[in-house]
């Protein structure tokens, strides 16, 4: 059984069990998430497509953590100008453990 979900506006393909890292959500580590965008849903070997959504469907989790993805490294540089920039970003994310498929 598997589901897809939208979240932070990216799709992510999930199932019981699996941990994935999503956008930054509002909570803490041990509370629980539920995504109601579920865009589709496999049980049982049946496909059902949402149109867009799943009517009814929802995906919950748990928060494992609130973390930051590692630093990378932006440069900009322009010939003959003396013109350089070099600055760093970290993404936030968080880690869920997807607990259950409801259809």
């Amino acid at each position: 059984m598997y589901a897809i979900i939208e979240t932070g506006g990216k799709q992510y393909r999930v199932a019981p069990g699996e941990t994935i890292r999503v956008e930054k959500l509002p909570g803490n580590a041990g509370d629980t998430v539920v995504f109601d965008r579920v865009l589709a849903v496999s049980k049982d070997g049946q496909l059902t497509v949402g149109n867009p959504l799943v009517a009814g469907a929802k995906v919950t989790g748990k928060i494992l953590k609130q973390d930051k993805y590692p630093k990378i490294l932006v440069l900009k540089y322009k010939a003959k100008v003396n013109y350089r920039r070099r600055y760093g970003h970290r993404q936030p994310y968080t880690e869920v453990a997807i607990e259950q498929i409801e259809a």
